[in-house]
């Protein structure tokens, strides 16, 4: 008798746990503001050098592009001969980026600017008619 008490009680102990983790759950969810992202203002940019850049020279240009307004400065990648970053298109944009960076110390480089035959090509590398993008969908506007 005293183990079927004990093994009721503990039942009623697991699932009162399992009600309020449920309810915190809900009011959670219920409550919670969506988050509110700058990606669309956010766009990606490169410049190309001339020579390879050494780590000397890379740390040069990444401090000099951090003291552009505009840029992202934790997203500065330089690669061989290649700086890529991003900037916020509504403070500056690649052109005025790339005029003040050449302001800055005589750089050998270009700014690359993407062939039009590419600019109008969709770039998203996810089908958009799947089943998983839609139920991915689906459980995100739920949530937000």
């Amino acid at each position: 008798m005293k183990l079927h008490k004990k093994i009721r009680r503990a039942i009623f102990i697991v699932s009162g746990v399992f009600v309020l983790l449920i309810a915190v759950l809900l009011f959670h969810i219920i409550t919670a503001k969506p988050a509110v992202y700058d990606t669309p203002n956010l766009q990606v940019s490169r410049i190309d050098f001339m020579s390879d850049i050494d780590s000397l020279q890379a740390k040069q240009i990444c401090s000099d592009l951090r003291t552009i307004k505009g840029l992202t400065s934790d997203s500065i990648i330089v690669k061989r001969n290649v700086v890529v970053y991003f900037h916020n298109n509504n403070i500056t944009s690649s052109k005025k980026v790339f005029d003040e960076l050449m302001s800055k110390r005589p750089y050998q480089a270009k700014r690359y600017i993407l062939p039009a035959n590419l600019a109008s090509q969709e770039v998203c590398p996810v089908d958009q008619n799947s089943t998983s993008y839609k139920l991915s969908k689906k459980i995100n506007q739920l949530f937000n």
